[in-house]
């Protein structure tokens, strides 16, 4: 029998909590903690819930001056192009289905990859 997807590890912002270096270790996952990851209150996930929609690419406004000036700068630019495709590509497929390949390892983010290269913007 398959394991259910969790659906509590998707986050509005086009990231997968179980990729996450602070999923387990300080964070318990965007839905279980409802926006209020350890670092603070996530942006993100109370906008979605004004707009009433289940993510980002899901908002008539995406990507909005917030979703495309929002990164971490140690990171460089490429992470709001990353989490926009991965918006993108869960609304043609689903949630469930994008979950599904994120927790089969299918689709995983160069982030956490060994041996990536990218160029800080």
């Amino acid at each position: 029998m398959e394991k259910p997807v969790d659906l509590y590890l998707v986050s509005p912002c086009g990231t997968y909590c179980g990729e996450c270096r602070y999923y387990k270790n300080g964070c318990a996952g965007c839905g279980y903690v409802k926006g209020k990851p350890f670092w603070g209150e996530c942006r993100f996930y109370s906008c979605v819930r004004e707009k009433g929609v289940e993510h980002c690419g899901l908002c008539g406004e995406f990507p909005c001056n917030y979703f495309l000036s929002t990164y971490d700068p140690n990171e460089g630019r490429w992470r709001v192009f990353y989490r926009a495709g991965q918006l993108v590509y869960r609304k043609k497929i689903g949630t469930e289905a994008w979950l599904e390949e994120k927790a089969q390892g299918k689709n995983p983010d160069p982030k956490y990859q060994k041996n990536r290269v990218f160029f800080k913007s």
